[in-house]
């Protein structure tokens, strides 16, 4: 290991060492938390120091239960074997900040280990290891050790802080968009919410299916426009509409004109797409109309897919109205795929290019209805799409057989 003689941010006193230590600092500040990500920024700490004051360096943080976890090491890491053969001295310095500093022998050299804690406020994230083979420590390359970690700690304590909002944020988008309500048992659902990435907010797609009279069943889609909290909150108030609205067993296309202008009489309420569908499995037939919404999708027992011609309405909130509906037959050998536009759309592609390749899926012959959906979400690769995405598929369940020539129980 070649000796360092004060190494980049030199030893001396003076206006050089205090120019080289600014110089540091300047260079710390603009590559050490360049991400939220905790173990990426122990690892530009790491990087940082060994490429500018020591040979060898180890971050480790503290988990919740008390115990820690190496998460960065960097430099040449047999001199982290160090141990520490006589009490650590301890010394001030950066405004009377101690470290804990000792010499010993790792790897067959002797070296001089500086240990840092990561504090941040009154917590410490973790512990930083400096080590340097042969020279020591001087006093700027010790303020300068001290202040990468201190500056790494901040940045810890932001990534902490967003990992607790986006365990918050991920339970809140749980609650809201639960598993929809039971259909009648007539019908077979399976629905799949998948939030845009790791770093995304809580949205506004949502799913519901609603019991009507006569054993029908109204399923539903929609996308609040915009992410944020407050497409969040303004998806629930239109679910929670939509619940009493539908209650009233109007045709679907006079709730979306019932849901349209309550919408539009709310000023703070954000304009909303939405598709309703009216299956009724006795009578084989289900009735559609949209708001502004993507047509759904129907996939046969062979496995292939059409999507259903829906007559286009404006989104929810506009007040404009002017919706219609459609009638199709819909059979126990089909599935109807209901969808928000993050499964299909991509940044620059023509929607009819998304839906063509929807209905390209072809999930195996008599596939179940989670099958089906589990066809489409992975044949779209829907788990890196670019917007959330909800799907939700509905099939009717085949009516048993009727046995005219039965005799009833308890007749002769």
């Amino acid at each position: 290991m070649p000796e360092r003689g004060g190494g980049p941010t030199g030893s001396a006193g003076g206006p050089e060492g205090l120019w080289a230590r600014v110089r540091a600092a300047e260079a710390a500040v603009g590559q050490i938390g360049t991400t939220l990500d905790a173990v990426t920024t122990c690892r530009e700490l790491a990087g940082f120091l060994a490429r500018n004051v020591c040979d060898a360096v180890a971050v480790d943080l503290m988990a919740e239960d008390g115990g820690s976890h190496r998460a960065a090491t960097a430099g040449a890491v047999g001199l982290l074997t160090a141990s520490v053969d006589a009490p650590p001295a301890v010394r001030a310095s950066d405004g009377g900040h101690q470290l804990s500093e000792w010499a010993t022998v790792a790897d067959g050299v002797p070296v001089h280990v500086l240990s840092v804690p990561l504090p941040d406020g009154e917590r410490v994230h973790g512990m930083l290891t400096a080590v340097r083979a042969r020279a020591g420590f001087g006093d700027h390359e010790a303020a300068t050790v001290h202040f990468a970690a201190r500056l790494a700690a901040v940045h810890l304590g932001h990534a902490r802080q967003l990992a607790a909002t986006e365990d918050t944020v991920s339970h809140l988008q749980r609650a809201l968009v639960s598993e929809p309500g039971r259909p009648h048992p007539n019908l077979e659902v399976a629905s799949r919410y998948l939030p845009a990435g790791p770093r995304a907010l809580v949205g506004g797609d949502w799913f519901e299916t609603i019991r009507l009279h006569y054993g029908r069943t109204l399923l539903v889609v929609g996308d609040v426009m915009g992410h944020g909290l407050d497409a969040a909150v303004d998806m629930n108030a239109y679910r929670s509409t939509l619940r009493d609205v539908a209650s009233t067993d109007l045709a679907p296309h006079r709730v979306l004109r019932q849901l349209d202008a309550l919408a539009a009489g709310d000023a703070t309420r954000r304009p909303a797409t939405c598709l309703l569908v009216r299956v009724d499995p006795a009578r084989g037939v289900a009735m559609f109309a949209g708001a502004g919404h993507l047509p759904p999708a129907v996939f046969g027992a062979d496995g292939s897919a059409s999507p259903v011609d829906v007559p286009v309405g404006p989104p929810l909130g506009t007040g404009i109205g002017g919706y219609e509906a459609v009638t199709r037959a819909i059979t126990p050998q089909e599935t109807l795929l209901m969808f928000t536009d993050g499964l299909v759309e991509r940044r620059g592609e023509d929607i009819d290019v998304s839906l063509a390749r929807l209905v390209a899926v072809r999930p195996p012959v008599g596939a179940g209805v989670d099958a089906v959906v589990d066809a489409v979400v992975e044949g779209l690769d829907a788990q890196h799409a670019e917007d959330d995405v909800a799907v939700l598929a509905a099939r009717a369940r085949p009516r048993p057989p009727t046995d005219l020539g039965a005799v009833p129980s308890g007749m002769p």
